[in-house]
Parts: structure tokens; C-alpha cells; sequence
């Protein structure tokens, strides 16, 4: 079993398992937008070319397996058994198809935070051009988002989207079960993205009361799956709904029966299934997550780990006592709090983003925020020399 102290040292005792992104060289700290794949990821995508020079056409009924493969694995991080999923290349392909199930006719209005991710972000300013009305509730302060989002949400409201974790700040947005029972009273539809949770905070959709919701999420950003393995969990109420933007996948069942007279759906996930496409994504992920249960990188464990890593990178950011306006942090609220990445408020936080890869450093930022995502592979060691580099990177900004 790895445990965390085999983590801190150096070399870290997962690193050899990264030896082709080289996580053992280099300083990658953009583990909460794309962490590095373990070596074995590779020996997925060899399986897909084999499976499919192997049975050509056939090649389905392995790709198939594959995908039922992923859907298990995110039942586990969701802690819901039971749960139908479905799938797809991005998490904004699933909620195009989401949103052209409810009912923006009769519903002509979202609700929504001003603290989403970008592509949820700019699809709902286009559909505000188009004359649906969309809400959105400041995300400060984070401790009474949730209650805010359910004042609302009235009778006129189709869906309120929420993040789990918010991918700016990494704040964790509590609250969300009673928001489920507030939506469930007005018959709205709740859609809560789970992306920046999934891998580093522990989620249970049972025991946050979230049964009755959808959930957007995917393995490119924490769980180490790559792009395409997005996912959208339906809530027990989802054979209700019928998404306009359809693909034959979602009659794949019914197609020896002939042309149905009207649309059919098949049922569970496969509701809203697209058409054709690239399995090969899918068998990288089983690969991964076998991999993770190998090594029991569990999300209680991952969890830990990333507590750990991010309490060492606050007190590190705090010893080198920048003056606020470079650079600084949320110290009122605990770590606890926030999801898997730091998230250090600058002045120029593009800038100093740039000096920190002229360095050697890689880390992202999102409007005013810097951002340090670590991840398991990663030594306390190599968490040390990011943050001294970040110091040496503001001192440089502010002599020049």
C-alpha cells in the first residue's frame, strides 16, 4: 500500500511510475488542470489499436467493455452504486445535450455563479443572446452561495448549475443538499460540476444529498485519465427527459427493429448517448484506473495526500512574506476548505506565471489568481523549490 511518508521523500515512491512525463525532472504544478499520466496509460492506447486491427469492425463489443469499464470506476468516486452514466469527449458536449432535454420554453431561465468554468460560462452567455434568461449569483462569499442559488431559483427557472469546487479559488461550495431539496420543491433541474472535486475531495453524492442531481465531471484534471473520459451521472428521474441533440448511439438497441415512428431513447446513460466515436480514450482510463487500485491511490488517500500538500505550499508561500499587492492568500479560511490546488491572489499573476517557467516551474493562473495544483507523484522537496521559486520570481518583478 503507498503510504504518505513514501510520498514526501525524494525521489517520491510513485515517480518511477510517471517516468515518460518525467515527473521526477520536472516541476509540474498544473496537477488540477492536466496532471501526468502514469506509464501504463500508454499500454491502453497500444490495446485499442490492437483490439482493433484485431477484430476491425468488431472491435465494439471490446470498446463497449472499456467504456462500462470507466463508468464503474466514476460510480465509485461518486459513491453511487446504482447510478447511470453517460458518456462523452468533454463535459460541455454533455451539458449541450442536458440542456436541450429540460424545458427552456416553458423554463426560459438558468441559474448559475459568476464562478464557472469557462465553456459552461460562454454557452450560457450565448443562449442569454438568444433570449433565455440567466442569473448569475456572485460566487463571494462561498458560505452562503448555496442558499443564495435557491432564492434563485423560482418557477420560471429550468437548471441551476454549481460547482462542486470552484476552479478559480478551489473553495468547496458546502450546502448543496439543501439546495437538491430546494430545486426538487420548484421542479428545477440541479446540475452540479464535480470536476475539480473528483481525485481530491472525497464525494459522496448519498451523503451530500445530491441523489436527485446530475453531475458533470471528468478524468483529465485530477483522476490522470486525459481528454476525452467526461461523464454525466442522471438522476433517477432522467427517463423523463428527452435531449433534443441526439445521436444514434442513443437508439443503438432498437436499430434491428427498423426506423422507430418516433424518437426513441434507449435506457440509463445510453439516454443520452452521442454517435461515433474515438473508444480509445476509454481504454487509457481503464487502464489508469486499474492502475489506481493497484496502487490504492483511493480518494480517501488522495485526499490526504492533497491536505498534505497544499498545507506545505501555504506555509511555504507564507515564509516568504511577499508584500499582499505581489502576491496573497485566503489565511481566514482552514485548508480543509478548498479543493486540490492553491490559489495565490497577485498583481500580476500572468506575469509572475511566466517568470516561474523561465525557471523551470510550470503552474497556470486564472484572472488574478496563481495557481499551484500539486500531485501525488510530487516530493515535499520539489513543492519546496516551486515556492522558492516563486519567491525569487516576485523579488525579480519588484527590483525591475
Amino acid at each position: 500500500m503507498t503510504a504518505l511518508d513514501a510520498l514526501r521523500r525524494s525521489p517520491n515512491a510513485l515517480a518511477a511510475d510517471y517516468s515518460r512525463f518525467r515527473v521526477g525532472e520536472r516541476l509540474l504544478l498544473t496537477g488540477h488542470s492536466h496532471q501526468a499520466w502514469p506509464d501504463v496509460a500508454a499500454e491502453g492506447q497500444l490495446d485499442a489499436f490492437v483490439d482493433a486491427a484485431r477484430h476491425v469492425d468488431g472491435k465494439w463489443e471490446a470498446a463497449f467493455a472499456k467504456a462500462e469499464e470507466l463508468r464503474a470506476g466514476v460510480r465509485d468516486l461518486l459513491g453511487d452504486p446504482r447510478g447511470e452514466i453517460a458518456l462523452g469527449g468533454s463535459t460541455h458536449d454533455l451539458l449541450i445535450r442536458l440542456l436541450s432535454a429540460v424545458d427552456l420554453r416553458g423554463r426560459p431561465r438558468l441559474v448559475t455563479t459568476d464562478g464557472e468554468f469557462h465553456s459552461a460560462r460562454r454557452q450560457f452567455d450565448r443562449l442569454a443572446e438568444e433570449g433565455v434568461e440567466v442569473v448569475r449569483v456572485p460566487a463571494e462569499p462561498v458560505a452562503s452561495l448555496a442558499e443564495r442559488l435557491a432564492a434563485a431559483a423560482d418557477d420560471r427557472t429550468a437548471a441551476v448549475l454549481v460547482s462542486r469546487v470552484l476552479f478559480e479559488t478551489a473553495r468547496i461550495v458546502d450546502g448543496l443538499g439543501d439546495l437538491a431539496l430546494a430545486c426538487a420543491r420548484r421542479g428545477v433541474e440541479l446540475v452540479v460540476d464535480a470536476y475539480h472535486a473528483l481525485g481530491v475531495v472525497e464525494t459522496s453524492l448519498p451523503e451530500l444529498g445530491l441523489d436527485g442531481a446530475w453531475v458533470l465531471g471528468g478524468g483529465y484534471k485530477y483522476l490522470q485519465l486525459g481528454e476525452g473520459n467526461c461523464f454525466l451521472r442522471l438522476p433517477p428521474h432522467a427517463g423523463r427527459l428527452r435531449p433534443i441533440v441526439t445521436g444514434w448511439f442513443a437508439e443503438f438497441e432498437e436499430l434491428a427493429d427498423g426506423r422507430p415512428v418516433r424518437v426513441g431513447y434507449a435506457p440509463g446513460g445510453d439516454r443520452f448517448a452521442g454517435a461515433t466515436y474515438d473508444p480509445t480514450s476509454h481504454y487509457r482510463a481503464s487502464r489508469v484506473l486499474r492502475f489506481f487500485a493497484q496502487r490504492r491511490l483511493t480518494p480517501a488517500f488522495l485526499r490526504e495526500v492533497s491536505l498534505h500538500q497544499n498545507g506545505l505550499l501555504a506555509r511555504l508561500f507564507d515564509d516568504l512574506d511577499l508584500p499582499e499587492q505581489v502576491a496573497t492568500r485566503d489565511r481566514e479560511t482552514p485548508r480543509t476548505a478548498f479543493g486540490g490546488f492553491l490559489a495565490v491572489r497577485c498583481g500580476d499573476a500572468a506575469g509572475l506565471r511566466r517568470a516561474l517557467a523561465d525557471r523551470g516551474v510550470r503552474t497556470d493562473s486564472r484572472g488574478g489568481y496563481l495557481r499551484f495544483g500539486p500531485a501525488p507523484y510530487l516530493s515535499d522537496a520539489q513543492l519546496e523549490t516551486a515556492m522558492t521559486a516563486l519567491g525569487e520570481a516576485a523579488r525579480a518583478a519588484g527590483s525591475g
